[in-house]
Parts: C-alpha cells; structure tokens; sequence
C-alpha cells in the first residue's frame, strides 16, 4: 500500500516517518462505502502473501470429502 494515495485515508508516522497507523476520514467513507471494504481486502491479501497455497481443485475435493460440498 506505500506510495497508494487513497481520499479520505491519512497515514499517522513514528519519528522515523514510518507509517504506523492509518486515520480514516468517515465524512469521505460514507460517501463511498466500499472503499474501506476494498482498502481491508488489500491489508488482508498483503498479510496472507507468505501463507503456503493450495490449488482450487484440493480445497474442492476436501469439501466434498467431508461432505461440505456437493
């Protein structure tokens, strides 16, 4: 997200001019919803980018197997 300039959203820095936080303007999110939404989606991905992945086809036979899924 370093770089991405989102309306509505400030970065709060350490004295080292880290980001460390984030301020979201709620005048700005009531008016478009789903960028929060989206914003967290982002956050979500980037801290699950290290975790092992499994391909569709395995999640899909698991589900059936257990009977989640038909």
């Amino acid at each position: 997200m370093k770089g991405t300039k989102m309306k509505g959203i400030s970065y709060v820095t350490n004295e080292k001019n880290e980001r460390i936080a984030i301020q979201i303007d709620l005048k700005t999110l009531e008016k478009h919803p789903g960028w929060i939404e989206d914003f967290l989606d982002g956050i979500i991905a980037e801290s699950r980018k290290d975790e092992e992945k499994i391909p569709l086809s395995k999640v899909v036979d698991k589900l059936k197997k257990t009977g989640k899924l038909k």
